[in-house]
């Protein structure tokens, strides 16, 4: 049965799902080495640096999404974020990156923030039917970016 909750109830998870996103996302972690990534963000799902949402299904990871509170060092002026989307390539096209998505939506609103932001070079179009705009689009890590923002 499929089962979405917070990550800091199933902390045996941590590591795996930190895994995932520094190999997906490895040109963000050029500068840091896995297992530090691991620790901290492993701290930020004690201190809400990192706040993720995953899917799991008998007991196994099939993926998250994070409620960050800054996730692109040039814009400090932004935020909260919504960032470290992944889902394992064996449970995509099933719907869960939209329920998790959503599910940090949801969070966010009841915590009182009226608006999220993220940043991609590759999934505009899927977060623009999801209702997120594009704000700007700029250059990093090699490649072109959008910042993009959702009201809540």
């Amino acid at each position: 049965m499929l089962r979405v909750d917070w990550l800091d109830k199933q902390m045996d998870k941590c590591d795996l799902m930190a895994e995932w996103l520094y190999r997906e996302f490895g040109y963000e972690f050029a500068q840091q080495s896995l297992s530090n990534w691991q620790h901290e963000f492993a701290d930020g799902q004690r201190d809400g640096n990192w706040k993720c949402l995953i899917a799991t299904e008998r007991d196994q990871l099939l993926g998250g999404a994070t409620l960050a509170r800054n996730d692109l060092s040039d814009r400090p002026d932004l935020g909260p974020w919504l960032a470290c989307v992944f889902i394992a390539p064996e449970a995509r096209c099933r719907g869960l990156a939209t329920r998790l998505i959503e599910g940090i939506c949801e969070h966010a609103r009841e915590e009182g923030v009226t608006a999220l932001y993220l940043h991609t070079h590759s999934q505009s179009h899927y977060y623009t039917r999801l209702g997120w705009e594009v704000l700007e689009r700029f250059e990093a890590w090699g490649k072109e970016q959008c910042l993009m923002s959702r009201r809540l």
